[in-house]
């Protein structure tokens, strides 16, 4: 590779160097470190890694289990770590799993072993990522996300594993201590994100945050359903240019909201709220945010939007929280024993149709309940027609009539971005068949993608539409609050 004469690319200075890494993918620039041991020390230069976003365990990309991860992220960490600036890091701490489809909860109870095994990793893993970043000043975002699900109790994040593993509780101690001393380190943080991470954040965490990351700070989300809540109004009130923020329902009281309705603070821009049915016995609904106070609030914050999952929560318990003053723009209803109404699919499109664009209906459980009393009245039909912003509609586990489905691609048409039903939620009216020449699922696609205006087809792999839960909610929250 001559350029002039003798002058060859490795006399070229490593600040051009570095600069032409900067052009490549991030595939390209290890390829290229591998062509000597000068380039490869240009490809760690910090100016060309402000960003890192890591899935580790859960034997994703064929990267073997977690516990073969661990020496991978010590590298990375060991060199990144001291100057990222914005780490989003997702820890799958049980090998192998990633939905409730999977493996899940049988392979703990069969083997305790293997649930030890893997609390011993993921508890090694933070304090590997926490150490390295403890004397990181420019950390601007960090986001942590805990695939921890399947070791939870009645909704409650249970830590009974962790106490098996480490005795007298000695490492998580030293998880929290680092992650607090992260906090008072910082100095320009915008974006801090912990979900369902197993004792890592502490109701006293919040308070370490540096004052000159409490005036940066503008999007935080603790949420992990642990019992006293993570945020209080106390803390928030340090928060006064915070323009996003995410935490579970339960926590989301009224004299929070009326903090965030205050004139001296920056308007809230998103709002993501998570409703654990499971967990309402022990964190119950009172006190949360009322009418008045949502329209407190809407009235401070005229752009305000908000994002709710509702796990496993029934009905009447979802009369109680759809208040009409919400400015809801997505909701997911996600259940496995608990069944939604017609009655509370017509109230979302009746209160929301100004604002609503997101709307998910899943179910896993056998039988695929009919939600229409009346079959040309169907209530998703009727939100699709009210809801004039609808843009995402994913449907599994229940009943949806083919004709419904044809209709409802007519009517948003190509405004319609998502439409994911699963094949099996599909069914057909005899009575329609009839007058219908052809097959019917043949026909069903042709009118449907007539409808849309592109091509389409039932979803038929359920991964689509089936993940887990807590991991979608972390993962719509974090770009529905990148957009604010």
């Amino acid at each position: 590779m001559a350029l002039c004469s003798n002058v060859g690319a490795l006399a070229l200075p490593s600040e051009l160097i570095v600069h032409i890494f900067s052009f490549l993918s991030d595939r390209d620039k290890l390829r290229a470190s591998a062509v000597c041991s000068r380039w490869r020390e240009c490809l760690f230069y910090p100016a060309l890694w402000t960003e890192l976003k890591l899935r580790v365990g859960g034997g994703t990309n064929g990267g073997g289990s977690g516990s073969e991860q661990t020496p991978r992220l010590e590298f990375l960490m060991r060199k990144f770590g001291s100057f990222v600036r914005e780490l989003q890091l997702e820890f799958a701490p049980v090998d192998g799993y990633l939905s409730p489809l999977q493996r899940g909860m049988e392979a703990v109870e069969s083997d305790p072993q293997f649930a030890k095994d893997a609390m011993v990793t993921y508890l090694d893993q933070v304090l590997c990522v926490l150490g390295s970043l403890r004397n990181n000043r420019n950390l601007q975002k960090l986001s942590l996300y805990g695939d921890t699900c399947i070791l939870q109790d009645d909704g409650i994040l249970d830590s009974s594993f962790l106490s098996q593993v480490d005795q007298g509780g000695k490492k998580m101690k030293e998880i929290q201590q680092l992650f607090e001393e992260i906090l008072s380190n910082s100095r320009q943080m915008k974006w801090l994100s912990s979900a369902f991470m197993l004792c890592v954040v502490t109701p006293c965490s919040l308070a370490s945050l540096s004052n000159a990351s409490t005036s940066s700070l503008e999007h935080l989300s603790l949420i992990d359903n642990q019992l006293p809540s993570l945020i209080s109004t106390v803390e928030l009130e340090r928060l006064a240019h915070l323009r996003s923020l995410s935490l579970d329902f339960c926590d989301f009281t009224s004299d929070m909201c009326r903090l965030l309705a205050c004139g001296d603070r920056a308007p809230l821009h998103r709002l993501s709220l998570l409703l654990n049915g499971a967990a309402l016995d022990v964190k119950p609904l009172d006190g949360t945010a009322t009418e008045e106070d949502w329209k407190a609030l809407v009235r401070r914050s005229t752009n305000l939007r908000v994002y709710v999952m509702a796990m496993d929560v029934c009905s009447q318990d979802l009369l109680r929280v759809l208040k009409p003053s919400v400015p809801l723009e997505r909701i997911h209803l996600d259940s496995y024993s608990t069944l939604v109404t017609d009655g509370v699919v017509e109230l979302i499109s009746q209160q929301y149709h100004r604002t609503l664009s997101h709307f998910i209906l899943m179910r896993d459980d056998a039988g695929f309940p009919d939600l229409s009393v009346n079959r040309n009245e169907d209530p998703l039909v009727l939100l699709t027609w009210r809801c004039v912003h609808l843009a995402v509609l994913i449907i599994h586990g229940y009943t949806v009539w083919s004709h419904n489905l044809v209709a409802i691609s007519r009517l948003r048409g190509s405004n319609l971005k998502v439409l994911e039903v699963s094949e099996e939620s599909i069914d057909f009216d005899p009575d329609q068949s009839v007058y219908i020449e052809g097959d019917p699922v043949h026909n069903l696609v042709k009118e449907v993608s007539l409808g849309l205006g592109r091509v389409w087809h039932p979803s038929m792999d359920n991964s689509v539409v089936l993940n887990e839960p807590t991991q979608h909610f972390h993962r719509e929250m974090q770009s529905f609050s990148a957009g604010m």
